[in-house]
C-alpha cells in the first residue's frame, strides 16, 4: 500500500512537470515569448528543484520523512494551481510560480526513494524501485496527454494546470492516513547507525567513486531528457507544418500541437515502461556474471540510444511515422537506467547518508543537465533564426534541428561515465556492507 501511494505521488509529480510541454505553443503565443524564454520555464523549475534538494536531503536523514513529503506535495499543488491564473503580460510571475513548484517537488523526489530502500532489500528493492520509477516515463507521458487533451477540450491552455493540484491534494490525504515511515536502515540491518554531520556526509560522497561517476552519467541522461521533453513535440509539430505548407500551400495545416503532444505522450509512456522493465530484466540476468551489471546496462542503453536519436533528427523530413518510431526506440534505450541508477546509489551508500546522496545527485544532475539543456537548445535555435529578418517555417524547423544534435553526443558521454562506474561498484558495495555490519 505504501509503495502504491509513493508511486501515485511520483506519477503526479512528473505529470505536473511536463504538462506545460504539452501546450508549449499556446504558452509561447499567450505570453508572446521567444524560444529561449520558453526554455527558461523548464530551467527555472529545475534550478529551484536542484537547489532545495540538499536541504530536503539534510532533513530526510535527520527528521520525519513522511511529513516533509506531505508538506512538499501540498506546496507544489497550491503554486501550480495559482500559476493557472497568471494573465498575459505577467510572464515573470508565471516563471516565479513554476520556480516554486520545483521547491515542493524537491522534497518528495529526494526522500521517497530512501523510504523504499528501508522497506525492501536486494532484488526486492530493485523491483520496488522499478515500479516506483515507472512514474517517470508514464507520468511524463500523461503530462503531455492530459495537458493537451484538457487544453483542447477547455479551449484554453491554463486549464491543463488545474488537474494535477486536485490529484496532489488526494495524494496528501492518502499519505497522512496510510503511510507509515520505516526505521532508517531497517531492511539492511543497520538501524543502529549514527547520523553524522552534513560536512562529513558530503566528504564521504565526493570520495565515493561509483556514486560520483554514476551521478555524472545520470547528468547526461537529465540533459538529454530535459531537451527532448520540452522540444521534441514542438520539433515534430514544426516538421509537420513544413510538410503541410509544401504539399498544400493554399490550405490550413492538417496537424496541430495538441495531436503531436498527445502522440509524444503515448510514446513516452510506452517507451518508458518498456525501458524500465527491460533495464530491470537485463540487469537481473547479468548480475550473476558481473558485479557491475546495473552500470553496464545503463551504459549500453545510452550509447545504443544515441544513433536512433540522431536518425530521428536526420530523417524527419516527410516521414513523421519514421520519426515517431525512432524516438520510441531512443527513449526506450535511454529509459533502461531510471531505476538502476538509484539502485546503485542505495546499495553502495550507507542508510544514514542516502537522502544526502539523493539530494547531491539531484543537484549535480540537474545543475549540469536539464537545468540548462532546454534553455541552451532554445538559445541556439534563436541564434540561428536571428540571422534571418523574417524566419519562415523552414528556418524555424532547421534551427531547432541543429540545436538538438548535441543530445546525441551527450548520450555517448553518459555511456562512458557508466562504463567507468562498473569498475568500482563491487568494491563500494562491499565497503558499505562492512560499515552497516560494524
Amino acid at each position: 500500500m505504501i509503495l502504491a501511494i509513493l508511486l501515485l505521488a511520483n506519477l503526479i509529480n512528473y505529470m505536473d512537470r511536463y504538462t506545460i510541454a504539452g501546450v508549449l505553443e499556446d504558452v509561447q503565443n499567450y505570453y508572446a515569448i521567444n524560444n529561449a524564454q520558453v526554455g527558461l520555464l523548464q530551467t527555472s523549475f529545475i534550478i529551484s528543484y536542484m537547489l532545495f534538494s540538499p536541504l530536503f536531503g539534510y532533513l530526510g536523514d535527520r527528521y520525519n520523512r513522511k511529513w516533509a513529503m506531505i508538506g512538499g506535495i501540498l506546496f507544489w499543488s497550491v503554486v501550480t494551481f495559482l500559476g493557472s491564473f497568471v494573465p498575459p503580460g505577467q510572464f515573470g510571475l508565471f516563471v516565479f510560480l513554476r520556480t516554486m513548484v520545483g521547491v515542493g517537488e524537491a522534497s518528495y523526489s529526494t526522500i521517497a526513494p530512501t523510504i523504499i530502500a528501508d522497506m525492501f532489500s536486494n532484488r526486492k528493492r530493485t523491483m520496488a524501485l522499478s515500479i516506483f520509477y515507472f512514474a517517470i516515463p508514464v507520468g511524463s507521458g500523461l503530462g503531455y496527454i492530459i495537458g493537451s487533451t484538457v487544453a483542447n477540450a477547455a479551449g484554453a491552455w491554463y486549464w491543463a494546470l488545474r488537474v494535477t493540484p486536485i490529484l496532489g491534494l488526494v495524494c496528501t490525504f492518502l499519505m497522512i492516513f496510510l503511510v507509515k515511515e520505516p526505521k532508517r536502515g531497517e531492511s539492511d540491518g543497520g538501524t543502529h547507525l549514527i547520523t553524522t554531520s552534513y560536512y562529513d556526509d558530503l566528504l564521504y560522497l565526493l570520495k565515493h567513486k561509483s556514486f560520483m561517476l554514476s551521478s555524472f552519467g545520470f547528468t547526461c541522461v537529465a540533459f538529454v531528457a530535459g531537451a527532448l521533453s520540452l522540444w521534441a513535440p514542438l520539433y515534430v509539430y514544426r516538421n509537420s507544418l513544413l510538410i503541410d505548407s509544401q504539399r498544400h500551400p493554399h490550405t490550413s495545416p492538417s496537424s496541430n500541437q495538441y495531436s503531436m503532444s498527445f502522440i509524444f505522450g503515448v510514446i513516452t509512456c510506452v517507451a518508458g515502461l518498456a525501458g524500465v522493465l527491460g533495464g530491470y530484466y537485463a540487469a537481473s540476468k547479468l548480475r550473476p556474471y558481473s558485479s557491475g551489471a546495473d552500470a553496464l546496462v545503463c551504459a549500453v542503453g545510452l550509447i545504443a540510444g544515441a544513433p536512433f536519436l540522431y536518425l530521428a533528427l536526420v530523417f524527419s523530413r516527410g516521414k513523421i511515422a519514421v520519426v515517431w518510431l525512432l524516438i520510441f526506440l531512443a527513449e526506450t534505450l535511454i529509459s533502461l537506467n531510471w531505476a538502476l541508477v538509484t539502485d546503485i546509489l542505495l546499495y553502495t551508500v550507507i542508510p544514514t547518508r542516502r537522502s544526502a546522496a539523493e539530494a547531491f545527485q539531484i543537484l549535480l544532475s540537474h545543475a549540469l543537465g536539464d537545468a540548462g539543456s532546454p534553455y541552451i537548445v532554445g538559445l541556439i535555435s534563436d541564434s540561428i533564426e536571428s540571422g534571418y529578418e523574417h524566419p519562415d517555417p523552414i528556418v524555424q524547423y532547421f534551427s531547432l534541428q541543429y540545436a538538438m544534435y548535441m543530445t546525441c553526443f551527450v548520450c555517448v558521454i553518459g555511456g562512458a561515465f557508466f562504463l567507468a562506474t562498473a569498475l568500482y561498484v563491487k568494491s563500494d558495495k562491499e565497503k558499505a556492507d562492512r560499515m552497516i555490519r560494524s
